[in-house]
């Protein structure tokens, strides 16, 4: 991508979080933005959600089993963020701590969204449980991958987990829900459409870092 315009020393101890509908090319993204980062002379702590930690990934695998279909949907906020506790607790706070970069493939956006605007959870109760299990420190920034539904379905694995099984009338509401949410709080949540070439779309994941955080380069 050329070298940055911009000193990206200033992203040291951010947290920017990779959000969007199933099929949104999110971690194509994660792993360019990763490097770029690593490429700057950057520390960045990767990690995703849920899962992320030996407790988590055991977590992950009861939410994504295909056969849990009786789980109910308090169950499964609960379990997503009993996941991100650990995470936060475990990873998160002391990368942020150290000045590194955390770099998250999905978080409580992908809740208040999934189980809340999709699902019908009340957005207060997630929020409020949030705050237990973030332990009051919300990302600095959400980069929601927009992609219309029928694009988001060609790009899915055919073997599909629980959550991506829930049908085309579910999906769309998530994509609405990922919209609502940048709609409503845009210093916390950025939209950039996914449907662009991957080239493109990184390089608008550039901009947008570089314009929140980045201070531009002089010349003397």
């Amino acid at each position: 991508m050329g070298e940055s315009p911009f000193n990206v020393t200033t992203l040291k101890g951010k947290f920017i979080v990779f959000d969007g509908p199933d099929g949104s090319g999110k971690s194509t993204q994660i792993a360019r933005f990763v490097q770029w980062c690593r490429n700057e002379g950057l520390n960045v702590k990767e990690v995703r959600e849920p899962g992320g930690t030996s407790i988590g990934e055991q977590i992950r695998d009861i939410l994504l089993a295909t056969k849990n279909t009786e789980m109910t949907l308090p169950c499964e906020m609960l379990l997503y963020m009993a996941s991100r506790a650990q995470l936060m607790e475990q990873e998160v706070i002391p990368a942020l701590a150290n000045g590194d970069i955390v770099v998250a493939d999905r978080f409580v956006s992908a809740t208040l969204v999934y189980q809340g605007y999709a699902g019908g959870l009340p957005v207060r109760w997630i929020e409020q449980v949030g705050e237990v299990a973030l332990q009051e420190k919300w990302p600095d920034l959400t980069v929601i991958f927009d992609v219309d539904c029928e694009s988001a379905s060609k790009r899915l694995n055919p073997l599909l987990d629980r959550m991506e099984m829930k049908g085309d009338s579910f999906h769309q509401k998530v994509r609405e829900g990922f919209l609502k949410l940048a709609e409503n709080e845009p210093e916390k949540y950025a939209v950039i459409d996914s449907t662009a070439s991957i080239e493109a779309v990184e390089g608008a994941v550039h901009t947008l870092v570089q314009e929140r955080f980045c201070h531009p380069i002089t010349s003397k």
